[in-house]
């Protein structure tokens, strides 16, 4: 039996009521393997970076995800209690929404599709690949110990395209439904918080906007040729025929955008996409937002104007009309930590090498190795909360680091379990002397197929 390390015992034990007694009884040293395990992450490595191989019942740990029951929705309702407990116990919860590719050629997953791949495509270059489209919601925190926003991922659901939901046959939703179901998810666990809901120009959709409005604040981009109007107005005593939605026609943004009287506000943003500040000039105003077939939604919708001229104008909508223009970009700025947590995920947690292929195991392993990074993450405040930062930090002469960055948290935790679980000590003698031969063998075991 492993011994853990009595943190990370007493942070997974609140997932313990999710799982019956002989599941739960897996469940840590799968957690602890896919932390220790190099390379690929499955089954098979992480039973053998806990020294497990040998284990001949090894289907009881492949059983845990394609055929145990328990359910991922209640392990992200845990794991999102956790890190609004952790990193954000007052004032509004600001939430990323995205969707990732994951890379999987394998014809036996029936979830697959064909896709646009955002990384290798261009505005004049089209590459489509073969995956999964996952959609994932990650909390917006300050981590006070990285002197930065991190994007923690605590719910990630799997959005088939239309020809894989036929192929299952199953109903097909559209990127705006899984969206709306999400957000009303959140809004149910945390309904008397103020959700504040960012994504990019897929989720600038009328029929989610007037779906959520009423329970979140939705922050996105917007097209400069948006149909935008003024209010409708007041009936007259009277009046026959249908209420008007909408007031007269607006002038499109990119008008705005080209009037040389406009009132522009001079900002200055900390942060802007890897800078440490940016000046930008700003100009917003409140419109109703409509088109034929639609409800109209209120918003307050805020251009973006470079004075350096390095990038072109841009639209932001909001659906809060009194919202502060300056606290609307600030919010949106912070998406792009959500590209940084698809990155590390992929870099350090082995997501694009798992090897399943049950539709369970597949639907469970993905956002379990997601969810592993705010576990990640929980760890590591635990130990750097009370503790200097500076020691966490893995420097260099030729890099040198000011605040700890995820690997730098990994890393941590790693020592933490291979302190515990290889190298015991006890109160008495807490320095090892000796170290079994058992213990050198199985770490130069790792070592030399760590790649």
């Amino acid at each position: 039996m492993l011994l853990l390390p009595a943190d990370i015992i007493a942070l997974l034990a609140h997932f313990a009521p999710l799982f019956s007694r002989r599941t739960w009884r897996h469940v840590p040293i799968l957690v602890a393997g896919a932390l220790l395990a190099p390379g690929r992450r499955m089954v098979s490595s992480a039973l053998r970076a806990v020294g497990l191989a040998h284990v001949s019942t090894f289907q009881t740990y492949h059983r845990v995800l394609n055929r145990d029951r328990w359910s991922s929705l209640g392990v992200s309702r845990v794991l999102f209690g956790l890190l609004v407990n952790t990193f954000a116990p007052h004032g509004p919860l600001v939430i990323g929404i995205d969707e990732t590719i994951e890379r999987r050629r394998s014809k036996k997953i029936r979830a697959s599709g064909i896709y646009r791949d955002p990384v290798r495509s261009s505005h004049s270059h089209f590459v489509k690949v073969r995956g999964l489209r996952w959609m994932c919601a990650m909390l917006l925190v300050p981590i006070p110990w990285a002197d930065r926003v991190w994007a923690l991922p605590f719910l990630t659901v799997l959005a088939p395209s239309e020809r894989a939901a036929t192929r299952q046959r199953r109903r097909f939703k559209p990127l705006t439904a899984w969206a709306r179901q999400l957000i009303r998810q959140l809004h149910r666990w945390a309904p008397e918080r103020q959700l504040v809901v960012v994504g990019d120009r897929a989720y600038a959709a009328l029929e989610l906007l007037d779906a959520v409005r009423a329970v979140a604040t939705v922050i996105a981009r917007l097209r400069l040729d948006a149909r935008l109007f003024a209010p409708a107005p007041a009936r007259r005593p009277g009046q026959k025929g249908r209420p008007r939605l909408v007031g007269d026609r607006l002038p499109n943004l990119s008008v705005h955008a080209a009037d040389t009287a406009a009132p522009w506000t001079q900002l200055t943003i900390p942060r802007w996409y890897g800078e440490r500040e940016r000046p930008i000039e700003v100009l917003s105003r409140t419109a109703l937002w409509y088109s034929t077939g639609f409800p109209p939604v209120p918003i307050r919708w805020v251009l973006i104007r470079d004075p350096r001229g390095h990038f072109a104008t841009q639209a932001l909508l909001c659906t809060d009309v009194e919202a502060d223009p300056h606290q609307v970009i600030r919010w949106f700025i912070l998406r792009w930590q959500l590209e940084v947590t698809f990155h590390e995920v992929r870099a350090h947690l082995g997501v694009e090498t798992q090897r399943q292929w049950a539709d369970q195991a597949v639907r469970r392993t993905t956002p379990a190795l997601m969810g592993l990074c705010s576990v990640v993450t929980l760890l590591a405040h635990q130990s750097l909360g009370s503790t200097s930062p500076a020691g966490a930090l893995r420097q260099a002469a030729w890099y040198v680091k000011g605040a700890p960055t995820f690997s730098d948290a990994l890393a941590l935790v790693r020592r933490q379990l291979w302190t515990q679980m290889i190298f015991p000590t006890s109160r008495g003698a807490p320095d090892l002397v000796k170290v079994p031969r058992a213990v050198v063998d199985h770490l130069t075991d790792l070592l030399c197929y760590a790649a």
